[in-house]
Formats: structure tokens, C-alpha cells, sequence
């Protein structure tokens, strides 16, 4: 028998490879970056078609190095020096002469595909300076904005010590807190601080104490508890509040950016009776190191501290118990924070290295702490793949005016978006949208323009729908699905030209798949990502069209907005021939007529004022995101992560038809998958009444018994039937309307709320307004 080899761990972690680092280039930006010699640099057309500029200068008196990385200089790459002469001071940061900036090297020329790529080794120490050119194309010409490279170093001497990053403005306190220790400090009310985790993967507990009230004797700390339930979240969760406050329920900080996202902020500080139980007497903690720190304040020792906990990665699993795991942080990431009041602060660096905690090697943290008087956008980290540079929350080209009219904003994907507006809020929103016209911003829809001649190839291939029956001018609903049926997306299609479409979804990774599946097919096409230039409004209700008609013009080739037809678009100008750009769709997500105005971010204001203007005389209110989900919910319409996800099909998710087995002769991602499930359908998406006033909510089990047979995906109140309704997963067995059910809460036995299954759309079942 031969003997069995050990086992060894090797997971996949693609976003903690130690050999290299990652950045992004935006379309139309610059990025710099050191090289030391024999560091490798790669630069990456990501999404193919960008032209790509580099210039290298000498690290110590900032002449043209270009020879140092195998490069000259060409007379026609002149984008990165239109940048630098409108930075002066970026200018005078690397040491050059306003009067005689150098050329710089084309990398490539402008026809590359996507991936394509160069890497260079630098002979001495460079700044090299990496450029994106381009600038933003008109409207009705999908494919030519500026997109992003990617910027790969590999040192060639890598550090054992990571260096921190750059701070985010100058500091007034700039200090390292090493492993197994704790450090106090103190910051004035407006005042920021930054968390920063160095290495990747390190705990950092932060305790805060009221300046002030220490000053009497008082001991008034940062309270968990009160947090929690202040923020109506008392049951414990990982992740961050907006706002900490302190045991007198005053607010002491607020959260204004998380590269991470996942926090502690429920469990305590690491405590000597954890090691102590564990078999590691005498180990060092961070709750006896913030007592430490504490002292000279006067503040007595405690042998737990309630804690926030950054980038501790714990959880509560479906035993009631607490579970860890190794921190989702990667190497500079950090948490900003802003005092609220004059405060005492402690930061330590986690000790544990007994279990995953601190990805079982504890490394520094850096502490920053910043002026009043700088000013940082509140912002959370979003990233696509778990290797790609983090993306900072985004505001739309109509935030200006929707700030102007709420403060009550959500990260959704990575954009902020109104959920309601002061001096409306939802039920007037609401009407407003149903009996008169609303306006919503949008502009987080991801946009990939696919062009090329392949593809409506790509498209028919990876699409549910028939894209080839799909006309110039107009717009289809459909499925992206994964090869095993599951949904990874639903969207829609626009198509400019034989070769032109627009692929408008939720999802960040649809163009990443979309090009993976175009580079295994060795196909000639390209898929361009558009969300930056393109941001689009909604202006939904009865009036839309009386609002919108006489604001648009179009040429003699193109629809008038009086004769658009259902899920068709124009593309016209506002207010006349000369006016900014804009594409219109007979498209929207509230079961009520209505249109989607496209436009570049630059003219979303102008967009935004004639529309609010036009509404005035029609009624026309704002629309925020929770209005938004009673509307899509009485309509029956899906959401990403309630009515579907890569677990559910369409045909499970309510959105059947948009997958045409019959008549789609073309084969198409996940066809196989979906034969099957539809031959046997095991849940179906249905309607459910409930009966008296008590509401449900999403993740509600339903039950016939004891038995669980479905599950509720999206629930609300319908004002116009003033009923309890609920949009449904249930077993195809119970799907027969009139059949009474029973929606579980609590534990989903000791209460129970009676409900009868009807069709899952609740309000104008035969799309009579929305055609009208």
C-alpha cells in the first residue's frame, strides 16, 4: 500500500498575491508609479481599443528616462503632457520644466483587443507615468469612451515590510501601532482619523472615551449596544454603522469611508481569559493593552473592552454562535472616521496569533489623523473581482440636484442613490409616480457597449433573448445566465447598428463575463464598459409623456417622442438641434408609462433642471429607491438578489418568457440547464395576499404545516389596494391561485400570518398603462 502524502492547504486567493501589485488607470487619467531597478511594470488594455501613453522620468532630477524602461519617445503621444500643463503643481512635484515637457511613448496602437499588454523592466529608478488617452465620444457612438488599463508591478526586490500608503492629505498625527500593542490618543471634534491596515489582514480594535466628561471623572465610552440599537439594528451583524455613539446615546464618530466592509463591532476586544482558555496563559490582548494606554486618562482597567473591531472578519452562524475567519482586508485598506466631539481614542494592533483572526501573523497598523478643515467623500470600497483595485463609491452627474432636495442616500453598487426626499418621502412619491409623474436617477445601471462584427454573435450566445430578431432602435428585456441555468444577471439590450449594442444591467461582472466568454470563443468583438460617461434618469407616471415631448428634438431620421413606441429609443437632442445629447427609452421599472433619459454626466444637470421644470405644472415629485421597490413590487418586476440569484432560473424568477426555447433555434449559455428545469419546474414565482395588516418581509419562509414550501423574495404594502402583498418562491405543487399558505415569523412557528397565492403582479396585470 503506498503511503498517503500529507495534506497541504492551498486555497485559491486571488486577492492576496504577494508577488505583485494592482492599480487601475481610468479612461482619460493618469497614474504614476515607482520602479526601482529590475522591477517589471505591465501595463493591460483592459477592455481593448484604449490607446496607452507612458512616460518615464529619472527618480532623482526628473529628466526623460525613457531609455531606462527600453522605450523612445513619439512626437504624436502628446496626451500625458496636455494633463501635466494643467497640473502646475504636479509639475513642480516631479521636478519638470512647464516650459519643455518631454514626449512620451505610444505603448500600442489603437486597435488592440482586449487583454492585450506590454511589460517593461526598469535598468534604474524611475517615476513612470501611465496615461489612458482619450475623451468622452457623443452618445449615439457606443464604444469610443476612454476605458481603464490596469497597472501590474513586480518587484524585484519585494519588501518584507509593506509600505503604508500615501496619506490622504497632510496629517497632524502620523504613527504606527506595532503588533500586540495599544496607543491613545486624542482628536477635536471634526477632526478625522484613518485606520489603516498596512500588510493586509490585521486586526485593529478602537475604543473612544468623551474628552470632556473624562475631564470630570466621567467615564462616557463608545457603546456597541446603544449603537446598534439606535441604528435599529440590535441584532448583532458584521459590518459598520454610519454612526457610534456613546452610553448616553450621544453621537461620538462617523463612518465616512470602509475599504472593506466587513467589521466586528458586537463582540469584545481580545481578552486574557480568550488565551488563557485557549492554552496560552500569560499571551498578550488587546483589551489589557487598551487598559494600559488608558491609564494616564484616569480611566480605570477593564478586563474586556467593548470594541469596534475593524477588519476582524466575524459572523453569527445558524446555531447562534460566533464564528471568524480570516480578515477580507488587503494591504492598505483602511477606515476613515470623523469625531464628533473632543475624544480620547485608543487603536491597537491585534495580538492573535492562535487562529485565522489575523490571517495568523499580526503585522502593523498605521494611525493618521487629519484636519477639520480637509474634506474626504464619504465613500465604501467596491470591487468587481476579488483581485481588483478598489473602486470608491460614486456620485451620478445628477447628484448635485438630488442632494439638493434629500440627505438619505444608499450605497448601491458602488453609487449613491436617493431611498427618499425631504419634504415628500415614500407614499407621496409613491402617488406621485402612480397618479401624476416622477423623476429618479438611475445612473447606476452598468453600461458595456459591445461592438464589433461579432457581436450579435456574442450576444445571442450569452443573452436568453433572440438578439437577432432584435430591429435598430430597439430595446429588449433579457436573461444572462450561467451554463447551469442559475441567472448571473437580467438587463437590457439597446442596438445602435448591425454591429452596435448596449447591454444596461446591475452587475459589474457582466462585461468581465461577456469578455471571457468572447476571448474563448476567439471572437472579434469588444466589450467596452460605458457606466462613467453615460448616466441616465427615469421619468415615470401618467404625465411622463406631456412632460417629455416638448423637451426633446429629433432628427427626421430618428422617432418623435409622441410616436415611440413601447421598449424602443430615440436618439435627439434637448430643446432643440443644438442642444446637449441625449437618447430616450420607452423603458422604466414602475409599471407605469414612462421614459429613461441617457445622457454624459456633464449634461445631467441642464437634463435634470428642464425636466423639473416641465414637471412643475404636472405634478412631477422626485422618486427615491423605497417608493421605488413599492412600485416594482405591486408591478411584479424582479430584483437582483430577491427574485433571483445564480441558484434560481428565470423561469423560478417570474421572467419565463424572456427565455424563448422554442424559437431560439441559436444555442446559448445555460439552454441545456434550462431544457431540463423547465421540462421540471420545482418553484414557481407567485403573488401572495396576505391577510390583515401585519407585514412580511424578504427571506420569509412560507409554510403549508410544519413543512417549509417557499420562500417570500419581496414584500410591501400596496396603497392603492391597502394590502399586505408579498412576491413568492413556492414549491410548483402549492402555485394554484386561490391556495392558502401561511408565512412564518419569528421562528417561523410560533407565528404565523394566512396568505392566499395569486398571480405575482398585483397592479395593472395587463401592462395597459405602461402601453398606453
Amino acid at each position: 500500500m503506498t503511503p498517503r502524502p500529507p495534506s497541504v492547504s492551498r486555497p485559491y486567493e486571488p486577492a492576496l498575491s504577494a508577488d505583485h501589485e494592482r492599480s487601475r488607470v481610468a479612461g482619460g487619467e493618469l497614474g504614476v508609479v515607482e520602479l526601482q531597478p529590475g522591477d517589471e511594470l505591465r501595463v493591460i488594455d483592459v477592455e481593448g481599443l484604449q490607446p496607452a501613453e507612458l512616460l518615464a522620468l529619472h527618480a532623482t532630477h526628473g529628466g526623460c528616462a525613457l531609455d531606462a524602461l527600453g522605450l523612445t519617445a513619439d512626437p504624436q503621444a502628446t496626451f500625458i503632457a496636455g494633463l501635466l500643463e494643467r497640473a502646475p503643481a504636479h509639475i513642480a512635484r516631479l521636478g519638470l520644466s512647464p516650459d519643455r515637457l518631454p514626449a512620451s511613448a505610444a505603448l500600442w496602437p489603437s486597435d488592440t483587443p482586449a487583454g492585450h499588454a506590454r511589460s517593461f523592466t526598469a535598468r534604474e529608478s524611475v517615476v513612470a507615468l501611465i496615461a489612458a488617452p482619450g475623451v468622452h465620444a457623443p452618445l449615439d457612438a457606443p464604444g469610443r469612451q476612454p476605458t481603464e488599463l490596469e497597472i501590474v508591478v513586480r518587484r524585484a526586490q519585494p519588501s518584507d515590510k509593506p509600505r503604508a500608503p500615501e496619506p490622504l492629505a497632510e496629517p497632524l498625527a502620523d504613527f504606527v501601532v506595532p503588533p500586540g500593542t495599544a496607543i491613545a490618543y486624542t482628536v477635536k471634534a471634526g477632526e478625522y482619523v484613518q485606520i489603516v491596515d498596512v500588510a493586509g489582514r490585521q486586526c485593529s480594535d478602537f475604543v473612544a472615551f468623551d474628552l470632556a466628561a473624562l475631564g470630570h471623572g466621567e467615564v462616557v465610552d463608545l457603546d456597541p449596544t446603544v449603537t446598534r440599537t439606535l441604528n435599529g439594528s440590535a441584532y448583532p451583524a458584521p459590518g459598520l454603522f454610519s454612526r457610534f455613539y456613546d452610553r448616553n446615546m450621544q453621537p461620538m464618530l462617523e463612518v465616512v469611508r470602509d475599504t472593506v466592509g466587513r467589521h466586528d463591532s458586537f463582540a469584545l476586544a481580545c481578552t486574557a481569559r480568550y488565551y488563557d482558555a485557549q492554552g496560552y496563559p500569560g499571551h498578550a490582548n488587546c483589551s489589557d493593552n487598551i487598559s494600559a494606554a488608558l491609564e494616564a486618562f484616569g480611566v480605570p482597567a477593564r478586563p474586556g473592552w467593548p470594541a469596534i473591531n475593524f477588519f476582524f472578519n466575524t459572523g453569527i452562524d445558524a446555531g447562534q454562535q460566533i464564528t471568524l475567519d480570516e480578515p477580507w482586508s488587503r494591504p492598505g485598506d483602511y477606515v476613515l472616521l470623523r469625531a464628533l466631539k473632543d475624544l480620547v481614542c485608543v487603536s491597537t494592533s491585534c495580538p492573535d496569533d492562535i487562529d485565522p483572526a489575523n490571517g495568523w501573523n499580526p503585522t502593523d497598523i498605521q494611525v493618521r489623523t487629519y484636519s477639520s478643515k480637509e474634506r474626504f467623500s464619504v465613500s465604501l470600497a467596491l470591487r468587481s473581482t476579488p483581485d481588483a483595485p478598489a473602486v470608491l463609491t460614486r456620485e451620478s452627474g445628477f447628484h448635485p440636484r438630488t442632494a439638493a432636495l434629500t440627505k438619505r442616500f444608499t450605497d448601491y453598487r458602488g453609487w449613491w442613490l436617493p431611498t427618499q426626499f425631504e419634504g415628500y418621502g415614500p407614499i407621496d412619491e409613491y402617488y406621485g409616480c402612480r397618479e401624476r409623474a416622477a423623476i429618479m436617477d438611475l445612473s447606476a445601471l452598468r453600461k458595456f457597449d459591445v461592438i464589433g462584427p461579432d457581436a450579435e454573435a456574442l450576444l445571442q450566445y450569452c443573452l436568453t433573448r433572440d438578439v437577432r430578431r432584435l430591429a435598430v432602435g430597439q430595446v429588449v428585456y433579457s436573461a444572462m445566465c450561467y451554463p447551469h441555468g442559475g441567472m448571473l444577471d437580467d438587463g437590457t439590450l439597446m442596438r445602435f447598428g448591425p454591429d452596435n449594442f448596449r447591454w444596461i444591467c446591475g452587475e459589474d461582472f457582466a462585461g468581465i463575463w461577456l469578455r471571457e466568454q468572447a476571448q474563448k470563443l476567439g471572437m472579434k468583438v469588444w466589450i467596452k464598459s460605458a457606466s462613467a460617461q453615460i448616466h441616465n434618469v427615469a421619468l415615470q407616471g401618467p404625465q411622463s409623456r406631456a412632460i417629455l415631448q416638448p423637451l426633446i428634438w429629433t432628427p427626421g431620421t430618428q422617432p418623435s417622442l409622441d410616436t415611440l413606441g413601447w421598449f424602443r429609443f430615440l436618439v435627439g437632442r434637448l430643446d432643440g438641434y443644438d442642444g446637449h445629447p441625449v437618447i430616450v427609452s420607452r423603458t422604466g421599472y414602475t409599471g407605469e408609462l414612462g421614459y429613461e433619459i441617457w445622457c454624459h454626466p456633464d449634461h445631467a444637470p441642464a437634463v435634470w433642471d428642464r425636466v423639473w421644470a416641465a414637471g412643475q405644472p404636472h405634478g412631477l415629485v422626485p422618486l427615491g429607491f423605497d417608493a421605488l421597490d413599492t412600485l416594482r413590487i405591486e408591478a411584479g418586476l424582479a430584483f437582483a438578489g430577491h427574485e433571483f440569484s445564480d441558484e434560481t432560473d428565470p423561469f423560478e424568477a417570474g421572467i419565463g418568457f424572456c427565455v424563448p426555447l422554442r424559437t431560439k433555434t441559436d444555442d446559448f449559455i445555460g439552454r441545456d440547464a434550462l431544457l431540463r428545469r423547465s421540462a421540471h419546474p420545482q418553484r414557481r414565482l407567485v403573488g401572495l395576499e396576505l391577510d390583515g395588516n401585519e407585514p412580511a418581509g424578504h427571506g420569509d419562509c412560507v409554510h403549508d404545516g410544519r413543512a417549509q414550501i417557499g420562500v417570500v423574495t419581496s414584500a410591501t404594502r400596496s396603497p392603492l389596494t391597502g394590502r399586505q402583498v408579498a412576491l413568492c418562491r413556492l414549491d410548483v405543487g402549492y402555485a394554484e391561485a386561490g391556495t392558502v399558505v401561511q408565512i412564518g415569523k419569528l421562528d417561523g412557528q410560533q407565528k404565523r400570518i394566512d396568505a392566499r397565492v395569486a398571480a405575482p403582479i398585483f397592479y395593472d396585470p395587463e401592462k395597459a398603462r405602461v402601453r398606453s
